[in-house]
């Protein structure tokens, strides 16, 4: 992946991927390949740390959009990590994924709702 490195981390059923770097056209179809790749039939679903991501085009919202629908159809989770008042929060709100997926300023904080993941109704 050119531009962009993932770095994960799990906490019981639960896998934290903090995405570094600029995410785009270029790399998003590795990028959404190596995200699945961390999500298993166990998973109560997936944080997406983007608060160390320095570039998010229209690609790259495509694939959280995506992603996010696998995770629903398998009665799992997506949430999302972003620095409050980041370029990527505006983008978020722009494109309305931060209204369809929780957003949360920590991985701290995202963990802590871990728990509510499986059986959360995806609308929340």
């Amino acid at each position: 992946m050119s531009a962009v490195r993932i770095l994960d981390e799990r906490h019981g059923n639960l896998t934290v991927a903090r995405v570094e770097g600029e995410v785009d056209a270029s790399n998003t179809a590795e990028l959404g390949m190596r995200l699945r790749e961390l999500v298993t039939n166990r998973s109560a679903g997936l944080v997406v740390d983007l608060s160390a991501t320095t570039y998010l085009d229209s690609a790259g919202i495509n694939l959280l959009f995506a992603l996010g629908d696998e995770l629903v159809a398998h009665q799992q989770r997506l949430r999302l990590v972003v620095a409050a008042g980041s370029p990527i929060a505006r983008m978020l709100a722009i494109t309305s994924l931060d209204r369809v997926h929780p957003v949360h300023h920590t991985a701290a904080e995202a963990l802590e709702v871990k728990g509510k993941l499986k059986g959360d109704s995806p609308f929340r």
